[in-house]
């Protein structure tokens, strides 16, 4: 493999996909290289079943309605700039979607079929049955396969970044990456660097992320000295089937609560009225609240999300990935409850990005999952993850090109060599993750017991240097190892925000 390329890309998602398109067809004569750990196909975009948030009935609809729903699901705290720049890009970047040649459910009279879920005000979602996100990977990997100056290459994990200079002056000049084929490290050379990895769910005892989500791109930016912001603020999906022992679990989508389907608990009373008067249509941290709540005055393992006086055929229709999964665990919708419980699902916060997704290192750009742009605050809006790492990527695009020619390769010296990779004690490794699991729950995210915190980042200190103490060089250690240090950031966050709160209500407490 070429060990040198203009436009280098980490992930193969929506993100990552979607920027490689527009710098390709606008500059054929760069070269575009894209590493993906595994296969190509595999990235938190395909398991998306939802869809994309996008105002098209202006009748009913607005921006504005669009982004007070945003701002609202992130308790405030997103960047109302971002808010508005993204929601307003919204038609564009589905208008290019289909125009490379993705297809989605539309009404018997042509339009667009538009769907429901939490926190949204107006029906505004743009799905494919609830395949959505596989039916834009296809696309997009089927697009990028036309380009002759695309080359993608599966079976490279990237360790860290390459940077040359200090502090503001330092730069991004490319990667050190496993050859998972020929086990070997080798060093890549590229112009520009975009990090696409995703995000970081399996550093979770309940995750609904697929097993490529390990946290990489957020450890080796953290590595290099990128800023790194909000890491706590991560989104535990309210229903994600309950299987005891399974790791990652099967998410059944928010649309299917949408579509109409109750949850209950093993009584068989819906419950979450008594906490938000929109019920089962409130935003995902509300409700997954309200079943942490439920479970622990229950103590039972699980809630149910309840679809038997939903149309058979119709819901067969919207949702056949899920009924297909719950009637190979022997689960019928149509007559039997769906256990269900709060999983890691999205996280929020992540590599700090300007509003082209630049980062704080030169020639190092993010957009997706491991970016933090301002966008989502403390908790992400329904939908709105595919929108965002569209627009992301297409303000990457438009920075980029205007300074690409302006940006030399350099480094050649640290180009040379390929390093042998170690084989590991895989059950050692498990074992760390195992532990890591273990300690990760929801509880230490959401919940406010600072000695559980504290004592909870004593042993993932202890787990850390354990790590280091190994003399390793597998694709499975850097996972652990990369899981590892960005679960201390995520508590590190945590920690110091419950701090920050617990002194500004006492210092409204002496106002008062």
């Amino acid at each position: 493999m070429k060990k040198v390329s203009d436009v280098l890309i980490i992930g193969s998602g929506i993100a990552g996909l979607s920027f490689a398109i527009k710098v390709a067809e606008s500059r054929p004569e760069l070269s575009v290289l894209i590493l993906t750990k595994n296969s190509e196909e595999e990235s938190n975009t395909a398991r998306a079943q939802g869809g994309i948030a996008v105002v098209l009935n202006k009748l009913k609809d607005s921006f504005e309605q669009h982004i007070q729903d945003t701002m609202n699901a992130g308790k405030g705290l997103s960047n109302k700039k971002v808010v508005e720049m993204v929601v307003s890009q919204a038609p564009d970047r589905l208008e290019e979607l289909i125009s490379w040649g993705a297809s989605f459910d539309k009404e018997h009279t042509g339009e667009l079929a538009l769907g429901l879920e939490g926190g949204h005000s107006q029906a505004r979602i743009v799905h494919h049955r609830d395949l959505t996100g596989l039916e834009m990977e296809k696309t997009l990997l089927q697009k990028v396969g036309a380009l002759p100056n695309i080359s993608i290459q599966d079976q490279y994990f990237v360790t860290d970044l390459l940077t040359e200079g200090q502090k503001e002056q330092k730069k991004c000049i490319g990667v050190k990456a496993i050859d998972k084929n020929r086990n070997k490290l080798i060093p890549i050379q590229a112009r520009i660097t975009f990090l696409a990895t995703g995000g970081s769910g399996m550093i979770f005892r309940n995750t609904t992320n697929p097993s490529v989500a390990t946290a990489d791109g957020v450890a080796i930016a953290n590595r290099a000295g990128a800023r790194i912001k909000d890491m706590d603020f991560f989104q535990f999906h309210p229903t994600a089937l309950y299987e005891p022992g399974k790791h990652p679990l099967f998410l059944v989508s928010e649309a299917v609560r949408g579509f109409g389907a109750y949850i209950i608990n093993k009584a068989g009373k819906r419950f979450l009225f008594k906490y938000d008067p929109r019920g089962e249509l409130a935003t995902r941290d509300i409700v997954s609240s309200a079943i942490v709540k439920e479970l622990r005055e229950s103590g039972e393992e699980s809630v149910f999300i309840d679809c038997r006086h939903l149309n058979v055929h119709n819901f067969q229709q919207h949702f056949p990935t899920i009924v297909s999964y719950c009637n190979s665990v022997g689960i019928k919708p149509e007559k039997d409850l769906i256990p269900i419980v709060p999983a890691a699902h999205y996280q929020c916060g992540g590599i700090e990005v300007d509003s082209s997704a630049r980062t704080s290192i030169r020639n190092l750009y993010a957009s997706g999952e491991c970016a933090y742009t301002g966008l989502h605050g403390a908790n992400r809006l329904a939908s709105n993850s595919l929108l965002e790492a569209l627009v992301y990527s297409h303000q990457a695009f438009e920075n980029l090109i205007k300074k690409i020619d302006g940006v030399e390769l350099t480094g050649f010296e640290i180009f040379e060599t390929s390093i042998e990779v170690k084989t590991d004690d895989g059950a050692s490794i498990e074992k760390k993750l195992s532990r890591l699991n273990k300690l990760m729950g929801y509880e230490v995210i959401q919940g406010s017991d600072q000695s559980l915190k504290k004592r909870i980042m004593k042993e993932l200190l202890q787990l850390k240097k354990d790590i280091n103490n190994e003399e390793n060089c597998t694709v499975a250690f850097y996972e652990l190892k990369n899981m590892t240090e960005v679960a201390i950031l995520i508590l590190e966050e945590s920690i110091s925000r419950n701090i920050n709160l617990s002194k500004n209500s006492q210092m409204r407490l002496a106002v008062d």
